[in-house]
């Protein structure tokens, strides 16, 4: 993910009507690849490294189980700042 990339994408979190949803200067993301969250970047600052190594199940209303589900994504092998969306679960 290169820069340009960084600065139009838009923060996992964020609220809809935020008018400045995108990435701030000093923190770190990776970019979310696939499944209901396709796209957006997930701020891992002060994440440790086995924290990171170990991907997130991020709470989402728009994946398969709606409110109270979670889609979970895995650092991609080739490249760890873009992560892999691996399934939803409740």
């Amino acid at each position: 993910m290169d820069d340009e990339a960084l600065l139009r994408g838009r923060v996992y979190g964020t609220d809809h009507d935020d008018p400045d949803p995108g990435p701030r200067p000093g923190r770190s993301y990776r970019e979310l690849v696939g499944g209901p969250l396709d796209g957006l970047l997930l701020d891992v600052t002060g994440w440790g490294e086995a924290e990171v190594a170990g991907g997130a199940a991020l709470p989402t209303e728009i994946g398969r189980y709606g409110a109270g589900g979670r889609a979970h994504y895995e650092p991609r092998a080739e490249d760890p700042r873009r992560w892999d969306w691996r399934g939803d679960t409740r």
